[in-house]
C-alpha cells in the first residue's frame, strides 16, 4: 500500500516508528494468533486532517474495524484535537497538513478529510496526487470548480474515494431504487427534499465584535483559503456553516444525505436549471434585510434534470429548508408521520408515490397499507453494518486496492450530486448580490437573482444568463493558497 522507504521495508517503518512514537510493540503474529487478527503491516495506515467533531467520530469507525491504524492526526486547534489525541496517542500529530503530507506522505496509504467546507479541496487533491485513498466529509466542497477538479483527480490518479455521507450505505436507498426499478410507483417526474435545519444563525450581520485568538488555535490555518478576518468567537466549532466564506448552508450540511437517494433511484446527473426564493428576517421594525455574508434563514429550491436512462422525462427536484415542508401527500392519513417530522424525501410518480426520512431511513410506500401488499425481490447487495458500516467499506475497498470493490459513494458519483446542491446555492446567492438601483420603488438595491430560472452550462460550468453568479462557481483563494492543477 504506501511508498516503500529507501533501503527499508514495510515492517521496518513500523518498528523504527514504534520507537519514535511512544514505544508501539510490534508483536509477531505466531505470538498473537487467534482468528480474524490483522497483522500492522496489512492495516491502512490513515491520516486525518480535521480530528475534532465528525473528524473525531470519523477516524474512530475506522479504527473500530480492525484494519486501519490511525498514523497521522492534523487539526488547527489544539482543542478540538485533544479527544482525538488522547484515543490515538501513538499518532504522530501537525497543525498544519502541508507540512504533514510533506514529511509523512511515504508513511501514509489513506487520508480523511473532515475540516470546514471552504478547506476540503486543497488537502484531498494534494492527497490524491500523492496516490493516497481519500475520505472527505460532505459536502464534497465549497465551489462548483472543486468539485468537478476532485471528480476528475480521483479518476486520474485511480484511488479510492468516498463522501462522508453515511446514509448512501444505508439499506433504505436500495430499497426505494429496487421499489423504483420494479416499476412500483412508475416514472418519477418530481421529488421533494426537506429539511429543518439551519440550527446554527444565518440571516445575520457579521459581527462587529472581534475577540483574542485563543492560544491552541492557528487561526490563519484555520481561514486557510477563506478572505482574511479578524476572529470572531462564535464561528468555531458549528457556526461556520451559516457564513458563506466558510459554509454551504443547509443545503451543504443536509443535502448530501437528503438528496443522494434521488440521484440513485434516478440516476441524476448534472441539473440544467434551477430558480430559488428564499427567507428574509426583520433588521428592524419596519425593514426587511438580506445579508449578503450569512446563508438565508430559509430557501425553496426547484431544480431542473434532463431525463435519464430511468425515467421518461424531465425530472423537477424541489429542496426546502429552514422547517419549510411541501404539501403533505393526499394519501398520507392526517396523523402519520410525513418523514420523520422535520426532514425527508418523496417521490412522486405517475403510478404511486414513496417517501423516507434522513439518511433514505425506513422507506415507505403511499398509502402506507401498500407496504404490506407490495414485495419485490432484493437485487442489490446491501452494506455490513449499513450507515456505520460507510467506513468499513471503504478501509476495505482501499485494502483491497482501486477497482476491486464498490464503495457507496465515490466521487464519480458524488461529485455531480455534489455540484447540485451548489448550483441551488448560486440561485440563492443570487438574492444577495446587491447593486445599487437608480430608480424604481422598494429601496436602493437591486437582487438579480430574484425572479429568474438560471440556466446552466454543463461544459463550461457557468450560468448563461446571469453572470453576476459565475463568480460563485470558483471563488478566488486568499494569497497563498491555491488550487493545483488535475
Amino acid at each position: 500500500m504506501s511508498e516503500k522507504l529507501p533501503g527499508a521495508s514495510r515492517r521496518d517503518f513500523l518498528k523504527q516508528g514504534a520507537v519514535a512514537t511512544a514505544g508501539i510493540l510490534i508483536v509477531p503474529r505466531f505470538v498473537l494468533g487467534g482468528k480474524g487478527y490483522t497483522a500492522p503491516s496489512d492495516q491502512l495506515l490513515v491520516a486525518g486532517i480535521g480530528v475534532g467533531g465528525k473528524g473525531q467520530s470519523d477516524i474512530a469507525n475506522f479504527a473500530k474495524t480492525g484494519k486501519a491504524r490511525i498514523a497521522y492526526l492534523c487539526d488547527v486547534d489544539d482543542r478540538r484535537a485533544a479527544n482525538s489525541r488522547k484515543a490515538f496517542p501513538q499518532a504522530k500529530y501537525y497543525k498544519d497538513w502541508r507540512k504533514m503530507l510533506d514529511k509523512e506522505h511515504k508513511h501514509i496509504d489513506a487520508v480523511s478529510v473532515s475540516t470546514p467546507d471552504h478547506n476540503h479541496a486543497m488537502p484531498a487533491l494534494a492527497a490524491m496526487q500523492l496516490g493516497k485513498h481519500v475520505y472527505v466529509q460532505k459536502p464534497l466542497t465549497h465551489d462548483i470548480y472543486e468539485a468537478r477538479v476532485l471528480t476528475d483527480a480521483a479518476r486520474k490518479y485511480k484511488v479510492v474515494t468516498q463522501m462522508g455521507n453515511q446514509g448512501a450505505s444505508n439499506d433504505g436507498a436500495r430499497q426505494l431504487v429496487e421499489w423504483y426499478d420494479a416499476g412500483v410507483i412508475g416514472d418519477v417526474h418530481t421529488v421533494y427534499c426537506w429539511t429543518d435545519r439551519p440550527v446554527w444563525p444565518q440571516g445575520i450581520a457579521w459581527p462587529t465584535t472581534t475577540a483574542a485568538v485563543p492560544a491552541e488555535l492557528d487561526w490563519d490555518l484555520w481561514l486557510g483559503t477563506a478572505p482574511q478576518r479578524e476572529y470572531v468567537d462564535h464561528l468555531i466549532p458549528f457556526n461556520w456553516r451559516g457564513w458563506w466564506d466558510y459554509g454551504t448552508g443547509a443545503l451543504g450540511d443536509m443535502g448530501c444525505h437528503l438528496l443522494e437517494a434521488p440521484f440513485r433511484v434516478l440516476d441524476l446527473q448534472y441539473a440544467n436549471s434551477v430558480q430559488a426564493s428564499v427567507g428574509s428576517v426583520y433588521v428592524d421594525e419596519f425593514k426587511r434585510g438580506y445579508f449578503p455574508d450569512s446563508c438565508p434563514p430559509s430557501s425553496h429550491v426547484t431544480l431542473t434534470f434532463p431525463k435519464t436512462a430511468k425515467t421518461k422525462q424531465d425530472i423537477t427536484v424541489h429542496w426546502m429548508d429552514g422547517g419549510i415542508q411541501p404539501e403533505r401527500p393526499d394519501e398520507l392519513g392526517p396523523n402519520e408521520l410525513f418523514g420523520d417530522g422535520g426532514n425527508g424525501m418523496l417521490f412522486i410518480g405517475d403510478k404511486g408515490k414513496m417517501m423516507a426520512s434522513t439518511y433514505a431511513e425506513d422507506p415507505r410506500l403511499l398509502p402506507l397499507s401498500r407496504n404490506q401488499e407490495v414485495k419485490v425481490p432484493q437485487t442489490l447487495a446491501r452494506v455490513p453494518g449499513q450507515a456505520n458500516g460507510h467506513y468499513g467499506q471503504w478501509v476495505e475497498a482501499c485494502i483491497a486496492g482501486p477497482g476491486k470493490m464498490k464503495v457507496s459513494s465515490p466521487f464519480e458519483l458524488a461529485g455531480p450530486l455534489t455540484e447540485a446542491l451548489l448550483m441551488a446555492n448560486l440561485a440563492i446567492r443570487g438574492y444577495d448580490i446587491k447593486k445599487p438601483r437608480a430608480t424604481g420603488p422598494g429601496g436602493g438595491f437591486d437582487y438579480p437573482g430574484r425572479g429568474r430560472k438560471l440556466l446552466w452550462d454543463n461544459q463550461q460550468m457557468r450560468i448563461t444568463n446571469l453572470d453576476d453568479v459565475n463568480q460563485f462557481v470558483k471563488r478566488d483563494y486568499r494569497q497563498g493558497w491555491k488550487l493545483g492543477a488535475v
